[in-house]
């Protein structure tokens, strides 16, 4: 990859909207390219910050019950026009057939703008962007962890006095998911826990914080942008788990794991 097809790709990349393939050529490059790496480094920087002190504004229920509403009168209306002798009679002049362009025009404009509301993406689609770009982000060099270390018992004592809670640390290298390390994150205006497993040559980020759910949530998977994403609560504790590891795999790491936590709380 040349450094101008880099830069060219970057926006997507920092907005996470690459594929998998594309991003991973991205970071192969990025890798050998100190310019073109600083270069994202700034712009997921940038990004970092607009997350953090910029706001968002969703349609209010109210405003897209309107618009709904709009559209369902327009449409009426048109079919009572040509419905009626007189609006048959209307469609055979050419001047109708303008009016009806404008009438057709008028409920195009409605269309969109009900399109750009609902489009809104909602609080957990919002919440997966960011992960799949954190995760994005870890894969550059250097990134994946601020404390690099397989000992559990190094990387746990590590986040003492960085966050308000303390995470689950679990050590899975005996089932085949090693652990590299960990390292602070931003996610959902709040730092959180990131701990990076590998399995072969997959990168696992296990993204870790306090919920607010009264009760707990079986795993759920799904795919963003080529990527397996895993959510859950449990015990009060939010889970994120994304890799490009096949789903049986992540699903097996995500069970040996909520396993190691329940024997570790055990008294």
């Amino acid at each position: 990859m040349e450094c101008t097809e880099s830069r060219d790709r970057m926006s997507a990349f920092a907005d996470g909207e690459l594929d998998a393939l594309a991003a991973w050529q991205l970071t192969q490059h990025m890798a050998h390219c100190p310019e073109c790496a600083q270069a994202c480094e700034q712009l997921l920087d940038l990004r970092a910050a607009v997350r953090q002190h910029g706001q968002r504004h969703a349609a209010p229920p109210a405003l897209r019950q309107r618009l709904r509403q709009a559209l369902l009168e327009e449409g009426d209306r048109a079919k009572e026009v040509t419905a009626s002798p007189r609006g048959r009679k209307w469609a055979r002049l050419p001047w109708t057939w303008i009016s009806l362009g404008v009438a057709g025009a008028s409920t195009a404009a409605f269309a969109v703008t009900l399109a750009l509301y609902l489009s809104v993406p909602s609080e957990a689609e919002r919440l997966d962007q960011e992960i799949v770009a954190s995760h994005f982000r870890s894969l550059m060099p250097d990134h994946l962890a601020d404390v690099a270390s397989s000992d559990q018992h190094t990387v746990k004592p590590w986040f003492s006095g960085k966050l308000d809670f303390s995470p689950p640390v679990v050590d899975l290298a005996q089932a085949g998911f090693p652990l590299v390390g960990g390292r602070l994150d931003y996610i959902k205006q709040r730092p959180v826990a990131a701990l990076a497993y590998r399995r072969h040559q997959h990168v696992l980020n296990l993204y870790v914080w306090p919920g607010q759910a009264q009760r707990d949530a079986p795993p759920r998977l799904t795919v963003r942008q080529g990527y397996h994403l895993i959510r859950w609560s449990r015990s009060g504790m939010e889970y994120r788990l994304i890799s490009d590891l096949n789903a049986a795999e992540l699903m097996d790491f995500e069970r040996r794991l909520a396993a190691q936590i329940d024997q570790d709380a055990r008294p």
